[in-house]
């Protein structure tokens, strides 16, 4: 019997163990020389692939200085595994230890924040409506009757069910399985609009076919905290991540990514998305905070 309760204590200990290095980042990084970045096909110049493997964009930008302060912590360089996310996984992925860090589009809200945790605020998001450039719809209103596409997963959904509630208007929901697939559904004219976070509406858009068939109408729909997602109950790469983001947000750094990514010519097309850094985004890098969706919502 002791034998058998040793057993069973030595066996708890050794997933204690295995838990504890998967909840501890730094550790885990620091044993396997590698870190597992979640990142996203087609959320704009957030995040986004140049084929073969390749992810680049304002978050991803970010999430590499994480990194290089990760390899000062570790002492040695580590290797990263891009790994492509979507709205629906890409919680469950970083929970389960999958993905180390997330560098996508996602918001921050208060129901996300019981799952997982949020690094400083590095973009504030306005949702807004796409159609194409001579359909007439200027606004909401005119969403009437209309197929209205958003991405399965996002908080855009509920933005969009909340809004029809509200006006009363009634619109049919079509469903992209990513941004790259709602963008489809409003280019080839299945959908008659396209409710999304505005840069990576302007994102699509700028890496359209042809993009001034398309444009950004109507009222802010919602205004939501956008951050980089980590596991949660780890509070030193937590505060790694902050720190980093604190340090280029002071040295106006954070600035100089944003107008990189937002302002100039970006890959593959040299095309330019044309969103100057907003007054919210600002505010964010100005008094670094992790508040929630809900917060801001107060406002």
């Amino acid at each position: 019997m002791k034998k058998q309760f040793l057993a069973l204590a030595v066996l708890a200990a050794l997933a204690s163990g295995a838990y504890a290095q998967t909840s501890d980042t730094i550790a885990k990084v620091k044993a396997s020389g590698e870190i597992t970045m979640g990142v996203r096909d087609s959320s704009g110049a957030l995040s986004y692939t140049l084929g073969d493997g390749k992810y680049v964009g304002y978050h991803v930008e970010i999430c590499q200085r994480i990194v290089a302060n990760l390899e000062k912590s570790v002492g040695k360089k580590v290797a990263v595994k891009y790994i492509s996310v979507t709205s629906q996984n890409r919680i469950p992925l970083v929970q389960n230890g999958t993905v180390d860090i997330e560098c996508g589009s996602t918001t921050n809200n208060a129901t996300r924040q019981k799952d997982v945790a949020f690094a400083l605020t590095t973009f504030v998001e306005e949702v807004r409506i796409a159609v194409k450039a001579n359909s007439g719809i200027t606004g909401i209103a005119q969403l009437k009757g209309k197929n209205v596409a958003t991405t399965t997963g996002t908080t855009s959904v509920q933005t969009l069910r909340k809004n029809e509630r509200a006006t009363g208007i009634e619109f049919k929901e079509l469903f992209g399985k990513d941004h790259a697939d709602s963008f489809l559904l409003l280019e080839s004219g299945r959908a008659d609009a396209f409710v999304m976070d505005g840069s990576i509406l302007a994102g699509n858009i700028a890496n359209a076919k042809n993009p001034a068939d398309f444009k950004i109408v109507g009222e802010v729909l919602s205004v939501e905290p956008i951050a980089i997602m980590m596991r949660k109950g780890d509070p030193a790469f937590k505060k790694l991540a902050d720190d980093t983001i604190r340090e280029l947000a002071k040295s106006g750094e954070i600035a100089k990514i944003y107008d990189k990514w937002f302002i100039q010519p970006i890959p593959p097309k040299n095309t330019k998305v044309g969103l100057p850094a907003s007054d919210s985004i600002k505010a964010a890098w100005a008094t670094p905070n992790d508040k929630p969706m809900e917060d801001y919502a107060k406002k």
